[in-house]
């Protein structure tokens, strides 16, 4: 392990933090909060920047970065950035348990939504900011923001933007990391400032618009108001919402090639034409066993394809209490839960890309095993499969399914009912934010235990980081030289 590129670059991303908590500052002050809530976030701010600058001092000798490094670093990092991040929460008294507030942070970083707060309107503004906006920092990712204003990094990096990039497989747009990091942003912040320009125009104030904006780009989902979007009674925003999440779950790779022009590559993409189909198909089951539960077929119409939407893509924002729709319903919305959105996307989950292979995989193997003879191809955007893709598919999920029974179990001694459980991990584990049960859309997570929050924290650390990453960090065998 080379530590001293470990402790350079988490540095360097620790100043990055700092420099980022100059914005909910400025809120502060805009909003001329109480001294209180200057403190909270410029002392943690100068904390960060000196600490950040003792520990990047020494520059390392050996910048040798290999997979293992990647790995650690992308951790290491995410970890520090919940907790230095929760830190302004407890100084201001607005979240007074650090538990609590490590909780909300990590959900805010990996783009979750689950949120510990039942009153949500309590919050100063610069809070109500600073928590929103750890989704748009955490959405496209923490390591990729840092590529893409920290180039001097950018020569051996390409295993950290692996280690934090979600999805089976990884590309660059350009030949440059830190150019492909770029573009990324780019694309990221042009798109949130249209959602938050249309939202403007329909008639939130211009702080609304904005905060929804980060929770609709992270496809995160943190409300401002009690109640998440329903309190607005707004089709048209609830429009714009729902059709942004739907955007920000394509794989940006897509919408890149869309914007140079390069349409007939997108159309061959395979995963895209699954989630628009899933998404279709979603949207007309559940219309389908809903139809006798409203008066309003437009209502209906939004609110599914809201939910849809905001399920498939991780995002969390609310217009019904999915909770109590009949059982099948749920049922659907459970195992959107797991697909997620495109691989190369904001969202969480399994990936389209990884249920699709999951899917020709399977009906390989019963090719195979009606026909011993035949020869069976594995096609993906019409190209075969290698072995390796295929083996990495396959080890994912079994490893997945691993994680998610042993948390499962362990948030069981906590949880009141199986659904409560099973469903709170799946929310966590896949970034989703409300789950079913006591931690359904009209609840919070504020009613668990304190090991079930700092459980569950990590949960969504591992789900957002695709888990190797922080699998390898605690393994022992990561640490020798």
């Amino acid at each position: 392990m080379n530590v001293s590129i470990v402790r350079y670059v988490v540095a360097r991303l620790l100043q990055i933090e700092a420099a980022l908590m100059i914005f909910p500052l400025a809120v502060s002050l805009l909003y001329r909060e109480s001294w209180n809530y200057l403190f909270s976030f410029l002392s943690v701010m100068i904390f960060l920047a000196v600490l950040g600058q003792l520990l990047s001092l020494k520059k390392p000798e050996n910048k040798r970065m290999t997979a293992r490094e990647g790995f650690v670093i992308v951790a290491i990092s995410w970890i520090l950035f919940s907790f230095f991040g929760s830190l302004p929460f407890v100084i201001n008294s607005d979240i007074p348990s650090f538990v609590d507030a490590f909780f909300e942070t990590s959900s805010g970083f990996t783009t979750t939504g689950a949120s510990i707060l039942d009153d949500v309107e309590s919050l100063s503004h610069s809070s109500l900011f600073w928590r929103s906006f750890t989704h748009l920092v955490g959405g496209m990712g923490i390591l990729v923001f840092a590529l893409a204003v920290l180039p001097q990094i950018d020569s051996q990096s390409v295993n950290i933007m692996k280690a934090e990039t979600p999805g089976p497989t990884f590309g660059k747009l350009v030949s440059k990391l830190s150019s492909s990091a770029r573009i990324l942003y780019l694309i990221y912040l042009s798109m949130t400032a249209i959602v938050t320009i249309l939202l403007w125009i329909g008639g939130m104030d211009l702080f609304d618009s904005l905060l929804h904006a980060f929770g609709v780009a992270g496809t995160g989902g943190f409300g401002i108001k009690n109640g998440s979007i329903t309190p607005y009674e707004n089709a048209y925003v609830e429009w714009v919402i729902g059709i942004g999440m739907l955007a920000f779950g394509i794989n940006f790779n897509m919408i890149y090639l869309l914007l140079i022009g390069n349409i007939k590559q997108v159309f061959k993409s395979e995963e895209l034409k699954w989630y628009f189909l899933i998404v279709l198909g979603a949207v007309g089951l559940i219309c389908i066993n809903l139809i006798g539960y409203y008066d309003s077929i437009s209502k209906l119409i939004r609110d599914v394809f809201f939910t849809v939407s905001s399920v498939i893509t991780t995002t969390g924002f609310t217009t019904a209490d999915f909770g109590s729709w009949p059982l099948f319903s749920q049922m659907v919305i459970l195992l959107l839960m797991f697909f997620g959105a495109c691989a190369g996307s904001t969202a969480g989950g399994l990936k389209i890309s990884r249920v699709v292979v999951y899917v020709k995989i399977l009906v390989a193997e019963i090719k195979r095993v009606a026909q011993p003879n035949r020869i069976v191809v594995v096609q993906y955007d019409q190209k075969p499969l290698g072995t390796n893709t295929k083996h990495g598919v396959a080890n994912y999920l079994i490893i997945y399914s691993v994680v998610f029974a042993a948390v499962f179990m362990l948030i069981s001694l906590d949880a009141p009912d199986f659904l409560s459980a099973f469903s709170a991990v799946a929310a966590t584990f896949n970034n989703i934010g409300p789950a079913l049960g006591a931690v359904g859309p009209a609840y919070s997570y504020s009613k668990l235990h304190d090991y079930s929050k700092i459980l569950l924290s990590f949960t969504m650390l591992a789900g957002r980081l695709e888990i190797f990453p922080i699998l390898i960090l605690f393994a022992p065998r990561t640490w020798k030289k």
